[in-house]
């Protein structure tokens, strides 16, 4: 294995990592804005109000986007395999 080769999966390993934990991190921000937007409009101060509505969108947003994610890193790890049985030859 060469230094190239361990810099480029690296920087594949995170661009894989962000992309497959997007939606999951932007759904939760979203619903966090929304609900202290929410908050502050009705002064409201209740921390089960921000947690739960988070929880719930983000195992929707999971199971909404489970195959996809699995598709992704199933590719990600197929494709390193592939290259590792190349480079070892």
């Amino acid at each position: 294995m060469t230094t190239e080769f361990v810099l480029f999966w690296g920087q594949q390993t995170i661009k894989t990592a962000i992309l497959v934990t997007s939606p999951i991190l932007f759904a939760g921000m979203f619903v966090g804005l929304t609900v202290g937007i929410f908050q502050s409009v009705t002064q409201i101060q209740e921390m089960t109000l921000t947690f739960i509505p988070k929880m719930a969108v983000i195992i929707l947003v999971i199971l909404f986007t489970m195959p996809w994610m699995l598709m992704t890193l199933t590719d990600f790890a197929t494709s390193l395999y592939h290259q590792m049985a190349i480079i070892s030859k």
